[in-house]
């Protein structure tokens, strides 16, 4: 499971993994013991927590999910204990110490427990989850340059042999062509 398979949606508490699309929406598991399976509709409010983001005050705008989850996991693993009725001081710390720059204008205390429930869920219901952000990144990070360099290697070889190739494709035709015009009006 990556996070690209969980969602929550808006008005029903807890989070969901993504069983598979339908006609009117997608099929939906809870994260939880009881595993109750429904259909949320194209009318709900389904956010992918691959996509969802946090808003700072660099120039970027804001830092994927992924990455204040890879923070908090480096931190606490799968131990994070803020559970009850957090002050809006004692929610606000812990994501100053998550992430420094995040935008204290947009980034509410609900976010922030939000956040927090969202981890903890995924702590305990789908581990695997958290263990696997880094790597997947870190993967991401040494495959890619390299494969974009190979490609673009290969691509401005092709690229140069076929200019080549037309060039001297281009070179030859005109000549055979006048040859053959000049042979068939002989001819005639």
């Amino acid at each position: 499971m990556d996070l690209k398979d969980v969602a929550a949606i808006s008005g029903k508490p807890g989070l969901f993994s993504i069983v598979k699309p339908t006609r009117n929406g997608i099929i939906v598991e809870t994260l939880d013991d009881k595993k109750v399976r429904s259909v949320a509709n194209a009318s709900n409010r389904v956010s992918v927590l691959k996509e969802v983001s946090v808003y700072t005050e660099d120039n970027d705008g804001s830092v994927a999910l992924e990455d204040v989850f890879m923070k908090i996991y480096e931190r606490y693993q799968e131990n994070l204990t803020l559970e009850g009725k957090n002050s809006t001081s004692e929610l606000m710390q812990f994501m100053e110490q998550i992430l420094p720059n995040y935008s204290k204008e947009k980034v509410y205390p609900s976010d922030v427990k939000k956040l927090i429930n969202w981890y903890q869920v995924l702590a305990k219901y789908a581990p695997e989850v958290l263990k696997n952000l880094g790597k997947e990144t870190k993967k991401e990070e040494t495959v890619t340059p390299t494969e974009e360099a190979t490609t673009t290697e290969k691509k401005k070889t092709s690229s140069k042999k076929k200019t080549t190739e037309t060039a001297d494709t281009e070179a030859k035709e005109p000549t055979k062509k006048k040859t053959t015009k000049k042979k068939s009006t002989d001819t005639e």
